[in-house]
């Protein structure tokens, strides 16, 4: 308990001393090992965790301990140099896409973990472009310095060539690989050396050693050269060659690092406990508190016009609801950012996008899955509530009175799916219930049921999110099933415009039906999903009418012609029709329109569309032209190769189709030397003989 209490007790420090972060890498690349350090240096947790122990504070659940990733976000709050400072630890692997991204909704900074032999990979790219679309000023670490094949400065070099970035080194290693001993601050022009005891809780400060001193002179022009240039005032003073004093530099560097303009680079190795004391200071040093970011915009929901929130106590309440959580012991958990204002236990908030008037019944703050009750939240926390009912992932939470919609959070679509089924008939009900608090959790969890065949079908992000979602219904819900085997989530689409009509007439003693609409059906350019336009003329259709045909297609376009996948990337124009004064009827036209779409596609050269992934393979050179080969024999493309080390990298997209059981496959090839990465990139059209195949199934 007395850990907690540092927490209540400092809770109401002013807005300029907090710091809300979260720290983002590829998998495998130290970020929660670099997280449990930063816990244990700023006192929060007592003994350093470890990973391949199992006894990690941010990892808790059983399925990350056994498997030593991250798979959920965690967030705890702890304390640096009198500062607060708020971290979301995230999953580095592709399958948990959706935990990094509606965390990074609600952060106003971010620490981005590098391993110093595999630099910048492709998750690593995936979270930075993440980072760029909500604009999050960032630090880098490069971690692992002391791991073989360290290299510090080509790492740097790929920040700057594949991120786009503009790193500035602000600490240079002593040493790598096993002779990495520590960094040299390149502000202050001193050593630091990690040799004082073995958790690395102090450090050392001496002069810079002999063989490093003009390496670091240089280093260290160039880093002022590089924040010079950042400010007007201070590029004067460097182009006359006056002296630049460091809090001058480190003021400037702050006001660059906000801006994203450059980001601080630092090195380390979080496992051996060095490096990561400077990484907190810079943190404070140069990642933005909520009143650098001043307010946040949004629009009045009564209005559309814009509108705004100061992020300040003062300012009337608004916050972001960005993570479910269902608890054993609490029922269900609301993360939420508050933007502005402030909010009490047993309060009302009102929804925005639910347009719902709801309780508050408690407010706590998290550390991982440990919790402690709160009275009040205040601008700037990242809080956890219990008693709303209906708050869905990306709601916006203000007064009714004035309200103001926050931008939403957009996930990816799934694109594996497979069959599941309770091993009982008596649990159906307790497997519907399960699933549908599994998708309330996760967005990128879908469910549905085919009902000709009336198999359940669940859909996500790969197959371990499917694994880890089958292995929690197990462990947490006490729910036994069968699952079919993974399949891949195809799209229809069509490929020429044509004329659709549809016409529904159905005579029966009393009322009847009557709906008739025409419309033009095209296809769209890849990714454009589905457009409606409306271009009745002369109230052919009436107004009304109109929208039911909209629904009627959004329904219809769920089950193709082909297989039954979805139908995307095409557009509906809806020209003309025709209706009855006492027949007509919204079901009619629903049913009209889906006749018009189902006869319209069959006409248009429906066709399949297939996720195709973007697979990055790291071999030992002599096994490059096997594993190149086999990529080839799967349909795929090779984008091109890197060389790092003696490790070739080789770039492909290869069709998901063709993927399945491909880490074992890569195993055998390569004596169990190769390893495998794969995301999600784009859909493309299926080869003509491979749809025939799939048709004739």
């Amino acid at each position: 308990m007395a850990q907690q209490s540092i927490v209540t007790k400092n809770r109401n420090v002013p807005l300029d001393k907090i710091r809300n972060i979260g720290v983002i890498a590829h998998i495998d690349s130290g970020k929660t090992t670099t997280t449990e350090r930063f816990l244990f240096y700023t006192g929060r947790s007592y003994k350093i965790g470890d990973i391949d122990d199992g006894n990690t504070q941010m990892d808790w659940m059983p399925q990350e301990r056994e498997r030593g990733i991250t798979i959920v976000s965690a967030a705890t709050t702890t304390f640096w140099k009198g500062m607060r400072i708020n971290i979301i630890d995230t999953p580095g692997h592709v399958d948990f896409t959706a935990e990094v991204e509606r965390s990074l909704r609600v952060l106003d900074g971010g620490v981005v973990v590098f391993d110093a032999e595999e630099g910048v990979q492709s998750q690593s790219e995936t979270v930075w472009r993440q980072a760029d679309k909500y604009k999050i000023p960032r630090v880098c670490f490069i971690n692992k310095m002391d791991k073989l094949g360290a290299d510090f400065e080509a790492t740097v070099e790929e920040i700057k060539d594949r991120l786009g970035a503009h790193p500035i080194i602000m600490t240079y290693p002593i040493g790598k690989e096993h002779d990495f001993k520590g960094v040299i601050d390149l502000m202050i022009m001193k050593a630091y050396v990690w040799d004082k005891d073995a958790q690395g809780t102090e450090y050392s400060t001496s002069e810079i050693p002999e063989d490093l001193k003009t390496k670091c002179q240089t280093m260290r022009a160039k880093m002022v050269e590089q924040i010079a240039e950042t400010d007007d005032v201070l590029l004067g003073k460097y182009l006359n060659g006056e002296e630049i004093s460091s809090e001058s530099l480190k003021s400037a560097l702050r006001k660059a690092s906000i801006a994203y303009r450059v980001v601080p680079t630092y090195c380390g190795s979080s496992l051996r406990n060095k490096g990561v004391q400077p990484v907190l200071d810079a943190v404070i040093d140069y990642l933005p508190s909520p009143l650098d970011l001043k307010e946040i915009k949004g629009i009045n929901p009564k209005t559309g016009g814009p509108e705004v929130r100061k992020l300040t106590p003062e300012e009337r309440f608004s916050a972001l609801a960005f993570k479910i959580q269902l608890d054993p012991h609490v029922g269900k958990l609301t993360y939420t950012r508050i933007y502005s204002g402030t909010l009490e236990s047993g309060s009302y908030i009102y929804n925005i996008n639910r347009d719902k008037q709801e309780r508050v019944s408690r407010i706590l703050l998290m550390h991982a899955n440990q919790r402690e009750e709160i009275d009040k939240a205040y601008a700037g926390e990242i809080v956890a509530l219990v008693g709303p009912k209906d708050l869905r992932t990306g709601d916006t939470m203000a007064e009714q009175e004035k309200p103001i919609l926050l931008e939403q959070i957009v996930f990816p679509e799934p694109v594996i799916s497979l069959a599941i089924e309770p091993k009982t008939k008596a649990d159906q009900e307790k497997l519907s219930y399960s699933l549908q608090r599994l998708a309330e959790e996760d967005p990128t969890f879908r469910v549905k049921v085919n009902h000709e065949t009336n198999q359940t079908i669940m859909s996500g992000m790969g197959e371990l999110h499917l694994e880890i979602l089958v292995d929690r219904m197990k462990r947490e819900m006490g729910m036994d099933v069968n699952v079919g085997k993974p399949q891949v989530a195809y799209k229809e689409t069509i490929t020429k415009k044509v004329e659709a009509e549809g016409k529904y007439i159905k005579q029966t003693g009393g009322h009847g039906q009557y709906g008739h609409c025409v419309m033009y059906l095209e296809p769209l350019p890849r990714g454009s999903g589905f457009k409606f336009v409306d271009k009745v003329k002369g109230g052919a259709i009436p107004k009304e009418f109109i929208t039911s045909v909209e629904k009627g297609l959004l329904e219809a376009k769920e089950k193709g012609v082909i297989l039954g996948f979805p139908m995307v990337d095409f557009q509906a124009t809806l020209f003309d029709g025709s209706y009855h004064d006492v027949d007509s009827s919204d079901i009619a036209f629903k049913i009209a329109a889906s006749m018009a779409l189902q006869d319209g596609a069959k006409k248009a050269s429906p066709t399949l569309l297939e996720p195709i992934m973007k697979l990055e393979v790291t071999v030992p050179d002599n096994f490059m032209g096997v594993v190149i080969g086999d990529i080839s024999s799967k349909r795929g493309k090779i984008l091109g190769t890197d060389k790092r080390g003696r490790a070739t990298i080789i770039k492909a997209y290869v069709p998901l189709a063709e993927l399945s059981g491909y880490v074992t496959a890569l195993r055998s090839l390569t004596e169990g030397r190769g390893i495998s990465y794969m995301e999600p990139s784009h859909y493309e059209e299926v080869p003509v003989n491979v749809l025939k195949g799939l048709t004739q199934k």
